[in-house]
């Protein structure tokens, strides 16, 4: 029998986010996807090391790969070392991968990569996002609604 997916994502420990991506992109849909990833570079996840700053993903022919996702070299790992900035496959359902292909291709959309943690059974996984990239001026609006919010926040506790 196969195992219920959770509401949202169970993340138990997050080893690298994309901050800028929120700030960035209009977020519509998202994706919990696998890492392939070597064994140096599991170590090296579970140090804490790891970078998805500049990092996108691309559907080529049946699959995902994770491009220019920085996960650095283990200090122990000598000749069995991986390299850096790999592309790296993601593991998804075809279903998944056919609406990434549609929506990247007809919809001009974009894959981002928001966050790399270890989930509850600690496996490597990705949380994915379909994206539209923001104008200036989306841009400004976003930051005029967060200083609102904020400054909201601020009035209601010197009230109470």
């Amino acid at each position: 029998m196969a195992r219920p997916k959770p509401a949202q994502f169970e993340k138990q420990k997050i080893v690298a986010e994309n901050r800028r991506a929120r700030y960035e992109y209009f977020l519509e849909d998202f994706y919990e996807a696998g890492i392939a990833l070597t064994g140096t570079e599991v170590k090296s996840l579970r140090f804490g090391e790891g970078s998805i700053a500049e990092s996108y993903a691309e559907v080529t022919d049946d699959e995902v790969f994770l491009v220019n996702a920085n996960i650095p070299e283990f200090s122990h790992g000598n000749r069995y070392n991986h390299e850096p900035k790999r592309p790296r496959k993601l593991l998804l359902h075809e279903r998944e991968i056919n609406k990434m292909r549609v929506a990247v291709g007809r919809e001009g959309m974009t894959l981002i990569p928001l966050s790399i943690y270890f989930n509850a059974r600690g496996r490597a996984k990705v949380e994915l996002a379909l994206a539209k990239g923001k104008k200036l001026h989306d841009k400004r609006e976003t930051e005029k609604d967060r200083d609102w919010k904020r400054e909201q926040g601020r009035i209601m506790r010197e009230r109470g």
